[in-house]
């Protein structure tokens, strides 16, 4: 079920971003990377793309998983 969900949103993100591509008031690039996110570990194609990424921009990649970090660390400490 969590696989079907993942799809789902995975698929519904990039077709956003497709469409966002030609229409100014949507991101498409954004949405497009955000559906690779979610979509990369079950599609290997998106897997090494995100590889490529990682390794081409570390910084970006390292402030997100401090980010993630931090939220996670304020639920802890909120008691969420």
């Amino acid at each position: 079920m969590k696989k079907v969900l993942r799809y789902i949103a995975g698929l519904t993100f990039i077709v956003l971003g497709i469409i966002g591509c030609f229409l100014p008031v949507l991101q498409g690039i954004l949405f497009l990377i955000i559906g690779m996110i979610i979509l990369a570990p079950e599609v290997p194609v998106f897997q090494k793309i995100l590889s490529v990424l990682r390794r081409k921009y570390p910084e970006i990649f390292r402030k997100a998983g401090d980010l993630k970090k931090y939220k996670l660390n304020k639920k802890i400490i909120d008691g969420e």
